[in-house]
């Protein structure tokens, strides 16, 4: 090993001494374990303050490969082979399993995670498709993922690393290693050649490769099936045991791949069965959603027969069958006990094999998995297994702190039958309190870590125990009040800050509503009105609290603490409703710890009280603190506990939040792409895909497809579950276009411009009035989409005569345009505008199709053939808006010629509105058409007076053509 140097300020050296001391074994243990040395000549430590995150490697230079799963997981596992050899194989595979359990809540919350995005096949098109319909945010790419999925993706890569292992075989896997390690470094040597630098390069195609070449294996198919797709398999199981064959029927069922994460494994499955005689492995074969085996077992039942039972580890140990099936010699089961799958078990099977599991099984994860299924039977067996287990000396100490909370879930469930003490006061005296005085706790010594780890944790999970009235007993208030009073620490060589804080949390969990007393005179809560149990918490918080400012511990353990549970006795009622303490604590030159704590508060502070000055204390605080991670943790805790969620009405869902986050998206946190991630985080749980309800809704919200008769909100600007009403024709462009457009708002109903179809064949005067058409379908929007009721189109229908604004090439497309509302209608898309007075009504009434109909009812619909001479047009009488700006970009179809009377604003567009006789008029000629068999696709218009050819010379005089906007009138405003 080389050159090994540690760098702090000088005050910290001691604390650096003990820190570093085990560095030297850990390089050892790796140039041993990869049979390879360490390739630079010197490893430095900075320790600094502040920093981004807690550990941050580098290296004389780094390349990242696309594959980022492959260092993530590869650097995972062989940490954790030293977690094992440092810590024991019960720590490694507790956290495995809490690894894995992680994973899974991911995958099943956001869909199925895929490991390498690079390449796709096709049979992992589909579940691509998927991933990136169900992530909200780039995949590809580390600078565009949250810090979330960057987390579960190295807990998900390093889970299918160990998977290898168990395939290949540990000693190949190290192999595997080293040869790539090797070609890295022969490369790195030939600094001319270049062609050969790809060895430097860890791909999934690289890696496939070099296990081939050192193994002869070919692992294209795991390849394929766990790292270029997501999710993960979900296993429901059961047994019954079949005495005239001695056969266990398992039944293996996939009830659930349809759900999101979790998808159909097939391919084989190892079942442990522990018997009379010993534990059996079985390898199954899993080829349908639902399986049945039937298992020989090796063991006969025993009658009343006492003998050791053997157990995996090769131990022997002797049991209490009593409570047994008499036929049946199975003791428990385990599906897929090591891990070679990424799945989850739901097993079936009766309490007492619960019980046998978590007594004498070995494995710490089928001790955990018995833990959690006990939960469910809250019977004295249940309470006598659990109180063993915490007793038990040979039982690994996370065990036994999850027994201890599991036994208050169940006492509580038997609250009712309970008898004797309560729950693990007696455990506790019996392993800590004096000998001649049961009440008085022994002086501290922590020389015994697990005793020490069980001495933390029991009076937390009796803190948990209710009364029939929901309230803590009183007796367990006493007792931990004197834990307080009795604590000890003098001739301990250990600190006892982490103690004296779990007592501080065990204070606060007794802490209920039910005991808080209501002042009826409704004056703020003072002392006199506390109850004597919560004068005596809120006394010994306060004396812990400005203890800690006297002589503060280690990383102010207790003033976290402290400040956890003047939060919850705000929750409950006991103290006013204050967050300048908060504030005050989570102001920059405390301790980071004490200020993550207090900014935890504020959060929950704005979840339950929703002020609006807290939350822009907590976004300033993100946009100018000068500690980076505190900004970082900010938008976390804002996203694990939102003040509101998308949909929710809340006085904090502003506008003023959406810009503010908006803005910090995309250019306050340029600089940095994880905190740039944590706001995208931030943004998708409080407003979703869609657009911000607490926006205004834009003038182009509503978006007609013409050829497919359909239309939707669009997505990205609208809300979800939006009800718009729509009337559907054919006219125009041979497709949809009538439609109700909504308008801005003018200065009076009359003045506001509605646009509608009329189904009349003759031309009519602009003060004749259009009649109001009913019975129009509705389309509805669901998720943001829209999709009209299909209507029977005949050529009845006349075209819509709309001016043309300005020149669209390349399609055929018309644009309506009048004051400052204006509507592209083409033949594939139209865009309708919302008014500003349907919005306000949107806003308050959280629907479109109420917005219309008040609309209506207000301004009545009509409509005018409009005819213009643009030669003889110097002004625009009765067009002014309420601003009394003349409107610009109109052409040759504005004003009707027979017509010269001013019109008022409601009268700016018509449309031909069809008659009896007209109507009579258009069946004639369909039939005369029919015997003369002239087909056509389209519409012939055939000038048959003088006044029509007259009409059309004199607008084809004036420069008027439907594909230009003639020049601007003076005097007008611009046309948005």
């Amino acid at each position: 090993m080389h050159e090994v140097t540690h760098f702090c300020l000088p005050h910290l050296k001691g604390i650096l001494t003990n820190t570093t001391s085990f560095l030297h074994e850990a390089f050892e243990f790796f140039e041993e374990l990869l049979s390879s040395r360490y390739p630079y000549s010197c490893y430095k430590q900075v320790f600094v303050d502040e920093t981004y995150v807690e550990s941050a490697p580098y290296a004389t230079m780094t390349i990242l490969e696309s594959d980022v799963w492959l260092p993530k997981g590869i650097s995972a596992y062989l940490s954790n082979q030293y977690y094992k050899k440092a810590f024991g194989n019960n720590e490694y595979r507790y956290w495995l399993y809490k690894d894995l359990q992680e994973v899974i809540g991911y995958e099943q919350t956001y869909g199925g995670l895929v490991l390498d995005c690079s390449a796709y096949t096709s049979s992992s098109m589909s579940s691509n498709q998927n991933r990136e319909n169900s992530f909200y945010f780039p995949t590809m790419h580390l600078h565009t993922t949250s810090p979330k999925y960057n987390k579960i993706l190295q807990k998900k890569a390093h889970l299918v690393v160990r998977m290898l292992e168990d395939r290949l075989g540990r000693e190949l896997l190290l192999q595997v290693f080293n040869k790539l390690l090797s070609l890295a470094a022969s490369a790195a040597q030939q600094k001319v050649t270049c062609n050969v630098w790809y060895n430097m390069l860890l791909s999934t195609n690289s890696f496939e490769r070099a296990i081939f070449t050192v193994t002869g294996k070919d692992i294209k198919t795991f390849l394929e099936h766990w790292v270029r797709q997501g999710g993960h398999a979900k296993f429901h199981g059961s047994f019954t045991f079949n005495r005239k064959r001695n056969t266990v029927e398992l039944e293996i069922r996939q009830t659930e791949i349809q759900s999101r994460g979790i998808r159909r494994y097939v391919g084989p499955l190892t079942v442990t069965i522990q018997e009379l005689d010993g534990t059996f492995k079985h390898n199954l074969q899993i080829e349908e959603n639902t399986t049945r085996h039937d298992i020989t077992c090796h063991s006969k039942s025993r009658r009343n027969k006492k003998k050791k039972i053997p157990l995996c580890t090769g131990e022997e140990v002797d049991m209490d069958l009593s409570s047994m099936d008499a036929d049946s010699p199975v003791l428990w089961i385990r599906i897929d006990p090591d891990f070679q799958l990424l799945r989850q078990v739901v097993f079936e099977q009766p309490d007492y094999q619960w019980q046998y599991q978590l007594r004498y099984e070995r494995d710490v994860t089928a001790q955990m998995e018995a833990i959690t299924s006990l939960e469910r039977y809250p019977v004295p067996s249940t309470r006598l297994a659990l109180t063993d287990t915490i007793e038990n000396e040979q039982c690994f100490y996370r065990i036994r702190c999850l027994a201890a909370m599991c036994l208050q879930k169940v006492a509580n469930a038997m609250v009712t039958t309970w008898t004797g003490p309560p729950a693990m006061m007696m455990i506790f005296k019996k392993m800590f309190s004096s000998h001649s005085s049961p009440n008085i706790i022994r002086q501290n010594n922590f020389s015994n870590f697990q005793r020490y780890f069980i001495q933390k944790t029991i009076p937390v999970a009796m803190a948990g125990l209710r009364t029939v009235h929901g309230i803590i007993p009183s007796e367990v208030l006493r007792f931990l009040l004197d834990l307080f009073k009795y604590n000890d620490n003098s001739k301990n060589k250990f600190c006892d800050n982490y103690y004296r804080a779990a007592l501080i949390d065990a204070l606060a969990e007794t802490v209920t509503p039910a005991v808080s007393v209501i002042d009826a005179s409704g004056q703020p809560v003072s002392a006199d009105s506390l109850s004597s149990n919560t004068k005596k918490i809120l006394e010994e918080i306060t004396r812990c609290l400005n203890l800690e400012k006297l002589l503060p511990c280690y990383k102010y353990t207790v003033t976290v603490s402290c400040l956890k549970a003047i939060r919850r006795l705000q929750k409950m009622g006991h103290l006013p409703s204050h967050s300048l303490i908060f504030r005050e604590y989570a102001a920059y030159g405390q301790f980071i710890d004490v200020r993550m704590a207090a900014l935890e508060a504020l959060v929950d502070f704005i979840k339950v009280l929703g002020k609006q000055e807290d939350l822009n204390f907590l976004l300033d605080m993100a946009e100018g603190d000068p500690v980076p991670f505190i900004k970082l943790y900010i938008f976390r805790l804002l996203t694990e506990n939102p003040p509101f969620k998308k949909g929710d009405q809340n006085s904090l869902n502003t506008e003023e939040l959406v810009e503010t986050l908006w803005k910090l998206m995309n250019s306050g946190s340029s600089h940095d792409s994880q905190l740039r991630c944590a706001i995208v985080d931030l943004y998708y749980v409080l407003y979703g895909r869609t657009r911000p309800t607490s926006l205004p809704i834009p003038e182009l919200a509503v978006v007609l497809n013409l050829k497919e008769k359909k239309a939707r909100l669009n997505s990205s600007v609208s809300p979800e579950d939006d009800v718009i009403k729509m009337e559907t024709t054919e006219g125009l462009v041979g497709s949809v276009v009538s439609e109700e457009i909504l308008c801005k708002n003018t200065s009076s109903p009359e003045d506001s411009l509605q646009t509608h179809v009329a189904t009349g064949g003759e031309k009519r005067k602009a003060t004749s009035p259009l009649l109001l058409i009913e019975d129009q379908p509705e389309i509805e929007s669901l998720n943001g989409s829209m999709k009209a009721e299909p209507v029977n189109l005949t050529e009845d229908i006349l075209k819509v005569k709309v001016k043309e604004e300005e020149v669209i090439p390349e399609s055929s497309s018309i644009v309506t345009s009048t004051s400052s509302v204006a509507v592209v209608v083409t033949s594939v898309n139209t865009i309708v505008p919302v008014s500003s007075v349907q919005a306000d009504l949107i806003n308050s009434t959280g629907s479109l199709d109420s917005a219309s109909a008040a609309h209506s009812t207000a301004t009545p619909f009509h409509s005018a053939d409009m005819f213009s001479d643009d030669s003889q047009s110097k002004s625009l009488p009765g067009l002014t808006g309420p601003t009394g700006l003349q409107p610009t970009g109109f052409d040759s179809s504005m004003f009707c010629k027979t017509s010269p009377e001013p019109r008022s604003l409601s009268e700016s567009v018509e449309v031909k509105n069809e008659t009896s006789e007209s109507s009579k008029l258009h069946k004639d000629r369909k039939k005369k058409k029919k015997k003369n068999k002239h087909k056509h696709k389209h519409k012939h218009k055939h000038e048959k007076s003088e006044k029509d050819r007259l009409d059309k010379e004199r607008f084809n005089s004036s420069g008027g053509s439907t594909n230009q906007s003639p020049a601007t009138f003076s005097g007008g405003s611009p046309h948005l």
